[in-house]
């Protein structure tokens, strides 16, 4: 594996957190550096920090912060944990450092290493999915699974990466990601910074571009993913699941091991973050919708299994029927331990 990417998310150095204030991309690369536990939990709940992923490894130093800070494990996690339902990883960050820190363990140890197992989870995603797409290079992506989210290489992005390694000609459709444009901000401006070729389209062009025959494969990340493979993903996955499985196009998830969470048996049991409406009244702190309108803002929705055609995850690429024997073999140390 390189020693270094173009992108890296976040690090903790000299007692602090340092990471990207991804509100600020892609006009300014901003390096914030948190001190304390209550800096780490606000930057999770602003997307100051976003991606399943990154904001479990997020948390994990958000609860080293609190150990050097005087504050309890309890706090910590309690706190940390309020900031966004959805995102499984969040909670196993939090779990993998609390159990150490309450044992009389290291709490930097145990999220240092917590961190080195989602880079390299994240760096067997792309080995294990990177031919999927070298006969099918031209690729949509969905919202940002990219090293921004993950820390480095990505979810979605990292299979890509390393099959434009090998010299497959990769183009990826990015769609914007309404309301917050997580896709045409922050996945357009990783890609451009690694020079990858691609093209921002709206939202609802996704569907266009399939039916067209521009497209060869979609693949999305994962903010968690029930024991029977349905998955949460940021608003408008589900839509582009089913208009993908319209045009016999595979639609691809791909996580770590964190994301899936087996004691959630369906997606209907997955807490869905709703957000405030001013997001979808709004844009760029102008208000867009009439004076007087409400809004509905659910930050994701929930794809069926049944319209996966395979996740791609550490272990290698997993169908749908294969996942329960999967889960079943995956690391001991992928799980929390948490009441979540």
């Amino acid at each position: 594996m390189p020693s270094t990417m173009p992108v890296r998310a976040l690090w903790y150095s000299g007692g602090r957190l340092h990471l990207i204030d991804q509100r600020k991309l892609p006009g300014r690369k901003v390096i914030l550096q948190l001190s304390k536990v209550e800096q780490v939990a606000e930057a999770i709940r602003t997307l100051t920090v976003r991606g399943a992923p990154a904001i479990g490894v997020a948390a994990a130093f958000g609860m080293v912060l609190a150990a050097r800070g005087g504050r309890s494990s309890r706090f910590a996690a309690k706190l940390l944990g309020s900031t966004r339902p959805t995102a499984v990883d969040l909670f196993v960050g939090i779990d993998t450092v609390r159990g150490v820190w309450d044992r009389g363990g290291d709490p930097l140890a145990a999220a240092e290493g917590y961190r080195e197992r989602i880079v390299e989870q994240c760096h067997q995603i792309g080995e294990a999915g990177a031919s999927l797409f070298e006969r099918r290079p031209r690729v949509l992506t969905h919202c940002n699974a990219g090293a921004l989210a993950t820390v480095e290489w990505g979810t979605s992005l990292a299979p890509l990466r390393v099959a434009r390694g090998r010299g497959a000609p990769i183009f990826v459709w990015v769609d914007e990601t309404r309301p917050l444009l997580q896709g045409s901000r922050l996945t357009a401006w990783e890609l451009r910074e690694e020079g990858i070729p691609h093209a921002v389209i709206a939202d609802n062009a996704g569907g266009y571009f399939m039916r067209a025959g521009e497209v060869d494969a979609v693949i999305v990340g994962a903010d968690r993913i029930a024991r029977n493979g349905d998955v949460a993903n940021k608003i408008g996955t589900y839509e582009k699941a089913v208009v993908a499985r319209e045009n016999h196009l595979p639609f691809y998830v791909a996580a770590p091991w964190s994301t899936f969470d087996v004691r959630r048996s369906t997606g209907r049991a997955i807490p869905v973050e709703e957000r405030a409406e001013g997001e979808v009244l709004e844009f760029a702190g102008h208000r867009t919708a009439p004076s007087g309108s409400r809004a509905r803002n659910p930050a994701f929705d929930v794809t069926p299994a049944r319209y996966v055609t395979a996740f791609i995850t550490p272990g290698g690429v997993v169908r749908p029927a294969g996942l329960a024997r999967a889960l079943r073999s995956r690391p001991e140390d992928a799980r929390g331990q948490g009441s979540w």
